[in-house]
């Protein structure tokens, strides 16, 4: 079961609580819930497009209820790429948020101190080796070797396709340390990201296991 459910939805409000909470979007709507989640579609799928090199670790979108604004926090490894030189290219996004969601939008970057111990941009950076034709095998191995030596307790590393552009796709799955899938206390993060090679895509899968902690130890890596 536990490679079938979402880690990070297996355990929505029970490995964080207070503040800090696994919900990527803060807003509540008895009316048009439709319509906003489809407004928050938009907004990550602009985000994520625009800043595809820029390291984006987590989008957080926090509305106010009567206000009619919308709160964009970017967590990233690369912040000056979305800040730009003199806070033009933030700028620039602002207002085409603006202009996509007819509301005034406020954005927030976030620095990622520790990107290594993101999941997320552990598999964005093992699929951009293997576009770049790197070992795949090798590519595991730094990338995990790198994880552990940061401080986590386990780590599981899965690519899937043409590896080494051979005809017939496989997977080859490296791990270390513990990852249970199915405690709910542990904190799992779980990253997927598929390398567009010239011999077809790779699925990168990355799960990281950083303990039984409380919200503090969170700082840095969101």
């Amino acid at each position: 079961m536990g490679q079938k459910v979402h880690p990070e939805g297996f355990r929505l409000g029970v490995r964080r609580k207070g503040e800090k909470v696994d919900f990527r979007s803060n807003w509540y709507s008895d009316r048009d819930f439709a319509e906003l989640l489809g407004e928050d579609l938009k907004i990550r799928e602009h985000i994520e497009e625009k800043l595809a090199r820029a390291g984006i670790a987590n989008i957080i979108i926090r509305k106010a209820a009567e206000q009619g604004e919308v709160a964009v926090d970017i967590h990233t490894a690369r912040p000056g790429i979305v800040i730009g030189k003199g806070g033009s290219e933030v700028d620039t996004l602002r207002s085409e948020l603006e202009r996509l969601t007819k509301k005034k939008v406020q954005v927030n970057v976030r620095e990622v101190s520790r990107p290594e111990l993101n999941a997320k941009l552990v598999a964005e950076s093992i699929a951009e080796q293997l576009e770049g034709r790197a070992a795949f095998r090798r590519t595991m191995k730094r990338a995990l070797t790198s994880a552990m030596r940061s401080g986590s307790e386990g780590v599981r590393i899965q690519c899937s396709g043409r590896l080494g552009g051979i005809e017939m796709s496989r997977s080859e799955k490296i791990s270390e340390g513990r990852v249970p899938l199915h405690t709910l206390d542990a904190d799992i993060d779980y990253g997927f990201k598929e390398a567009n090679t010239q011999m077809g895509q790779i699925g990168v899968k990355v799960w990281l296991n950083h303990g039984v902690h409380d919200d503090a130890d969170l700082k840095g890596r969101i």
